[in-house]
């Protein structure tokens, strides 16, 4: 049962906000959805945003400003939440682990197993929900993401190259083995075995053979968790020993905000649309 939050007309189509129980993380789940105005029994492509630490699907909904170019690129933009939430959901004291933390895996560990099972719910929950009661053509999907969802889309697209057609991210957590949010998490959902955990690192799951045709990162030079945390020339790096196009823009003066990310969501988009076709409106 989807149950809408919120619905608002906006540059002719429709920014809705929904609310299911989930059977992958056995919570009530919330998402955006903007569908652009479009002719009755069309079939729209679709971008997949994951956003990164502490966020929801609010803070792209509500400051990401892709709605102008969805419309008239005819795409629909999808917008899920970062993590489990409720009560009776474990949690951690740190913002970057537990709830508004959840880095897009399927955990294995007490008690994050119970409820943590992301990956699970982007790569095949919410696309059913998505194909069921909205104009999506689900042969045209493409995915992106900011920061922890970078990570997310970098390795869900790597993963499932049959699904996306195009792979992009702003300020991407490239290794989240050789980082320390990386580290915190996936120690922390899936167990101390590090060889559970290159699924969920991008640079590793192209060293295992994943394969894209291309991808394109925007990373601001200002940001303050560039060098420790999010190291673009280590997938920079693995995509030139595997021959994968990357397109690595560094930003002069750009930080980790969604000032960075608006400034260039436009560029993202326009590259996703013209992989994936146009639509039929």
């Amino acid at each position: 049962m989807l149950e809408t939050i919120a619905a608002n007309k906006s540059f002719g189509g429709v920014q809705g906000v929904y609310k299911h129980a989930s059977d992958a993380t056995k919570t009530a789940m919330t998402f955006s959805v903007f569908v652009p105005a479009h002719a009755k029994g069309a079939k729209l492509p679709l971008v997949w945003y994951l956003s990164g630490l502490t966020c929801s699907h609010a803070n792209v909904t509500e400051k990401g400003e892709y709605r102008k170019i969805c419309s008239e690129l005819g795409l629909i933009f999808i917008a899920p939440d970062t993590s489990p939430r409720g009560e009776d959901v474990a949690d951690d004291d740190g913002y970057d682990f537990g709830k508004g933390a959840g880095f897009y895996v399927d955990a294995a560990q007490e008690p994050w197993a119970a409820h943590f099972q992301m990956r699970r719910y982007i790569e095949t929950e919410l696309p059913a929900i998505i194909a069921d009661h909205f104009p999506a053509d689900m042969k045209r999907q493409a995915i992106m993401g900011h920061s922890m969802g970078g990570h997310g889309a970098l390795t869900i697209g790597l993963r499932n190259p049959s699904t996306y057609r195009s792979i992009s991210a702003f300020s991407p957590i490239c290794s989240p083995a050789q980082c320390p949010w990386g580290e915190k998490a996936l120690g922390g959902y899936l167990g101390d075995d590090r060889a559970s955990w290159r699924e969920y690192d991008a640079c590793a799951l192209i060293e295992d053979g994943a394969r894209s045709d291309a991808l394109l990162v925007d990373q601001g030079l200002d940001d303050q968790f560039l060098t420790e945390q999010l190291k673009p020339e280590l997938l920079e790096a693995a995509c030139d020993k595997a021959g994968i196009n990357l397109t690595l823009n560094r930003r002069e003066g750009y930080d980790h905000s969604y000032y960075f990310i608006a400034s260039f969501m436009e560029d993202h988009l326009r590259w996703h649309a013209a992989r994936l076709g146009p639509a039929a409106r």
